[in-house]
């Protein structure tokens, strides 16, 4: 018996959209690090944890920088990509763990790192092995690419699209952080945020990519797969302009030391 996305661990939901997952989803801005390094004393010494690492977008902003970088990232399909995406950087050490088994040694890491992959976590026993990781005055950050919704006629189609065709969109939506989440995880210790805009710039066949990279999508095969296709040519035919459309980020990133 097959298992549809919503059923399966969340660890695997993204097993069959690796490829999409590796070309659409949108990266991090520089100024990620510029942060990190005024406020976390982020310098290309430090070593860094990026837990949940996928394919590795997050975890390449911080190789540039020249850190070296433990991407952590418990499905293989993913971890694959990744490694194959930053093979060139003799810094990167793919690590075969969760956020809550990372494998890495007590008191190694001076920054943990976490993009778009927050939700996923069992946020208690996270919390414990960060801990576990951290050295004394380390830093945590946790960065969010959160797709603009309403600011324009195009993003507000596209959310409809979602909340009509995703087969558990509105409850995925659900678990994405807010700050009374982030807060608890960083509690005792506070922290801070920061926003940063980003974008992305597609014609239609990036758009669809992107569309069925998110996990929540109706896969081929799936009754919703076909008419959610043809809205999605609708609305890119409606809004595009020089065969192009735009979507927008806000990057939020969260930071505090340990």
């Amino acid at each position: 018996m097959n298992m549809t996305d919503t059923q399966m661990e969340p660890r695997q939901r993204f097993t069959n959209r690796v490829e999409d997952y590796v070309r659409y989803r949108p990266g991090y801005p520089r100024g990620v690090i510029d942060v990190l390094r005024e406020n976390c004393g982020l310098t290309p010494e430090s070593i860094v944890a990026d837990i949940g690492s996928g394919t590795g977008l997050l975890t390449r902003l911080f190789l540039e920088n020249g850190n070296v970088v433990y991407g952590v990232e418990p499905n293989a399909a993913m971890r694959d990509a990744g490694e194959q995406y930053l093979k060139s950087f003799a810094r990167f050490c793919s690590v075969a763990g969760s956020a809550e088994e990372t494998t890495l040694a007590p008191a190694s890491i001076d920054l943990i790192a976490v993009g778009q992959a927050f939700h996923w976590f069992d946020t208690k026993a996270a919390k414990a092995e960060f801990a576990r990781l951290l050295k004394p005055g380390g830093c945590l950050a946790i960065a969010w690419n959160e797709r603009r919704k309403d600011t324009n006629a195009f993003l507000r189609d596209y959310e409809r699209l979602l909340l009509e065709f995703g087969t558990d969109y509105a409850k995925v939506s659900e678990t994405y952080p807010t700050d009374e989440r982030i807060a608890h995880f960083f509690a005792p210790r506070t922290f801070a945020k920061k926003s940063l805009p980003n974008e992305q710039r597609f014609d239609f066949d990036g758009l669809r990519g992107r569309l069925l990279s998110s996990s929540y999508s109706p896969p081929q095969g799936h009754p919703k797969h076909a008419p959610m296709l043809a809205e999605l040519q609708r609305i890119f035919d409606a809004h595009e302009e020089d065969g192009f459309v735009v979507v927008e980020y806000d990057t939020r990133l969260y930071y505090g030391r340990s």
